[in-house]
């Protein structure tokens, strides 16, 4: 099966992406805020106890991002002047009305990351994920006061079919495509990829591949310097409360964000503000390419 969802496009061909005030590099922090369900399998630290119901070791382990990690992350995020763009599942949306409550306070971005993240739609017909997302979205609205713009799905999953409807329901880029440094445009009308990373993330750094801290901030610098050498680029840090909200990984956490937010030449910002100033500039560059064409 061919890919229509987008087309091959190298990113040397390309017209340079130009950020706000000159920055070379737009990061935003994509913060997961997900509930999980008690009866089955879910992301688990330790597979041997992962089939059980209940699960208290891995259960508890996830568990631990809303009553405690995002509370320590939320003050890194105060400190170094970070929103978040909150990828934000609809059940956390009802069951922990305290961060929502914390996150409209500090004009966090909201965007849409399935119902839970032990549920996936991946295989659903048409009409069922259409009624799916829109239960999605209506609740996320109702709690966060916000119409999210972006989605990510759980564990990134999508059916072929999921831009083309999250365009009906008025979203207008995904994030689950994580193959480009720039957002670019789906074949899909009004739908926009952003980069999103599987790499720079807190989950696979720290639980699958056994990083520490140290490593942490390091590929942090790297990852940044590169993009930033390179210019015009988009640097996302994927982090998860129930990862990075250990207490052990704080203040590696605020190294990086330091490194990061103090280095001239960033555009420190949020998935949506991303999405809208390419969009932006993107549809006048078309426009005058038409024009003069």
């Amino acid at each position: 099966m061919d890919n229509e969802l987008y087309d091959y496009s190298p990113i040397v061909e390309r017209e340079p992406v130009r950020w706000p005030g000159g920055a070379r590099v737009a990061f935003y922090v994509g913060l997961n805020v997900e509930h999980f369900l008690i009866d089955r399998p879910s992301t688990s630290l330790n597979e041997a106890t992962a089939p059980l119901v209940p699960d208290p070791l891995n259960y508890g382990w996830r568990d631990y991002g809303p009553r405690v990690g995002i509370w320590r992350m939320m003050e890194s995020f105060d400190r170094h002047g970070i929103r978040p763009s909150v990828l934000l599942n609809s059940d956390a949306a009802d069951r922990y009305p305290h961060i929502i409550e914390a996150g409209r306070a500090r004009n966090w971005a909201w965007l849409a990351h399935g119902k839970n993240n032990s549920v996936l739609q991946a295989d659903m017909a048409p009409d069922e994920e259409r009624a799916f997302l829109t239960e999605v979205i209506a609740t996320i609205e109702k709690a966060t006061g916000q119409r999210p713009r972006g989605w990510l799905g759980p564990a990134l999953t999508e059916t072929f079919q999921t831009p083309a409807l999250l365009a009906e329901l008025g979203l207008s880029y995904v994030l689950d495509w994580t193959n480009d440094d720039q957002p670019y445009r789906l074949n899909v009308p009004g739908m926009l990829s952003l980069p999103y990373s599987v790499e720079l993330n807190d989950l696979g750094l720290f639980t699958m591949k056994s990083f520490t801290g140290p490593d942490f901030v390091q590929i942090v610098k790297d990852q940044f310097d590169q993009l930033h050498a390179e210019g015009g680029r988009v640097m996302a840090l994927a982090l998860h409360p129930f990862v990075t909200g250990q207490p052990f990984r704080l203040k590696y956490l605020n190294q990086a964000l330091e490194y990061v937010v103090n280095h001239p030449g960033v555009w420190v910002t949020t998935s949506d503000e991303i999405a809208e100033h390419y969009t932006e500039c993107h549809d006048r560059s078309l426009n005058s390419s038409l024009q003069g064409s």
